[in-house]
């Protein structure tokens, strides 16, 4: 019997495993994030095809598209419950009225009137408002969030929805799986004991029926009091300091009017997925009131819609800036759509504004990131390195005539894998005060420059370059 050339085998089934992803990977995939996955293939074609197979396709199990698609059915369907229907607002210029019917087709809700919006930019003051929101609870206290930790933010939280459940009050808590897997492994059995309902979101796990990827997160932020009161916004239910040394600054908004009742039919959404439960009709039908004169449309996005709502949304309202964009995020991936939508707006004029965290949580990101820089500049975008504190807060103004707030990183990452929620705000005076925001941030911010950033030394530029290669697994 002949010897076998094991050697010869092996690199015979590289070179074919290299040229059957080569077909496969680029199939229904943008090409920056097929060549980032050729690329780790055709250098480690073993590892690379066992990355691939985990984190290659955004995969949610097919119930759970089916039960988005019907929420989405239902939502629509029930709109008039909702509140009034607005398809244009007369305070909108023409060339950005269609960023409501866009929002509107890509997340089923209408923008609706006879809202009021209270900003809250101070982190403890977020959270002295939703304990004190939760105390006064008659009915039902609702949240979802990302990040729900066992530290003294979180025990304050919790406290208050025992405190509420004793008093008769129905509490419920979504908490990511992955992002809270602290709380879900102890915590979450101590408020469950006590009457608070609490259950992960989008759980991992090999034998779980409703399993997905574990890089695919329920990110959103979302407070709901008895139906009438609600919050969404950046902030996790944490401590500030979650970055060491640099505590998080976030925007939550604190919403009362119509507007609740979408938020609070994404929050059911999600609980629906998770437990198979459908709300209470009851607690979803109750009138809510006009509390004021705000406009406010509801935009969830997330993989199980199946198109990129945050991306296409966002990128639209760059399109159809005429003057100024401002945009505040803590981590900037972007897409080549999102960057050619930049170098539009400022090759016609438009002051393009990019306020970004000088410190990091996550440094193959920041890395990544930083590598972005040089085009941006080049462009004319104007970068801002934020430095009091790490500037967690999502939001973005277009004109001075729309705002948009919410847990969207201006990322890949936010864009194609997460489970996000946004509101886009059409009442200029609420738009005012998120622009003067931007202004305080402008501020304390370093204002990077061409010739600063020009002596970074060569070996941040190839960390920064070989990050950037990774933009579509961050």
């Amino acid at each position: 019997m002949p010897d076998v050339n094991w050697s010869l085998l092996y690199l015979i089934s590289e070179w074919v495993t290299r040229f059957i992803m080569l077909v496969y990977v680029p199939q229904r995939r943008t090409a920056a994030s097929a060549r980032t996955w050729l690329l780790l293939i055709f250098l480690l074609p073993l590892p690379g095809v066992i990355l691939y197979a985990l984190f290659g396709r955004i995969y949610l199990p097919r119930r759970r598209i089916e039960m988005q698609e019907r929420a989405s059915r239902t939502i629509r369907r029930a709109q008039e419950l909702f509140g009034t229907k607005v398809v244009t607002i007369d305070t909108l210029p023409d060339h950005l009225s269609p960023i409501v019917i866009l929002a509107r087709q890509l997340g089923d809700f209408e923008a609706v009137s006879g809202n009021a919006l209270e900003l809250l930019p101070v982190y403890d003051d977020v959270i002295d408002r939703i304990v004190d929101d939760i105390s006064l609870a008659k009915r039902h206290v609702r949240l979802l969030f990302y990040i729900f930790q066992d530290d003294v933010t979180g025990r304050r939280v919790a406290d208050a929805l025992v405190t509420a459940v004793d008093r008769g009050v129905s509490c419920t808590l979504l908490i990511d799986a992955v992002g809270s897997k602290q709380v879900l492994r102890g915590l979450a059995h101590v408020l469950r004991a006590k009457g608070v309902e609490v259950h992960a979101t989008l759980p991992v796990g090999i034998f779980r029926s409703r399993a997905a990827r574990f890089d695919l997160r329920n990110h959103r932020k979302i407070a709901i009091i008895d139906g009438r009161i609600a919050y969404t916004g950046s902030q996790n239910i944490t401590d500030p300091e979650f970055v060491p040394g640099h505590p998080n600054e976030e925007l939550m908004v604190r919403l009362t009017g119509p507007v609740v009742r979408h938020l609070q039919a994404v929050y059911f959404a999600d609980y629906y997925f998770e437990t198979d439960r459908e709300p209470d009709r009851d607690e979803i039908s109750r009138e809510v009131f006009d509390t004021g004169s705000s406009l406010v449309q509801v935009v969830p996005s997330g993989p199980g819609y199946r198109r990129q709502n945050g991306q296409e949304l966002i990128v639209a309202m760059i399109y159809g800036a005429r003057e100024r964009v401002v945009i505040t995020t803590p981590y900037f991936v972007p897409d080549e759509p999102f960057l050619q939508a930049l170098r539009s707006a400022t090759l016609r004029g438009v002051a393009v504004h990019l306020v970004v965290s000088k410190h990091a949580n996550q440094l193959v990101t920041q890395f990544a990131q930083r590598a972005y820089y040089d085009n941006l500049l080049e462009a004319g975008v104007n970068i801002y390195l934020y430095e009091p504190r790490f500037l967690h807060a999502k939001h973005l103004t277009i004109d001075g005539c729309i705002a948009l707030i919410g847990s969207t990183n201006m990322d890949i990452r936010s864009f194609a894998l997460n489970e996000e929620i946004n509101i886009l705000v059409y009442d200029q005076e609420i738009v005012a005060r998120v622009q003067a925001l931007q202004e305080a941030y402008f501020a304390k911010s370093e204002c990077l420059s061409s010739e600063v950033w020009s002596r970074r030394t060569l070996t941040e530029r190839v960390l920064q370059n070989t990050a950037r290669l990774t933009d579509s697994l961050l």
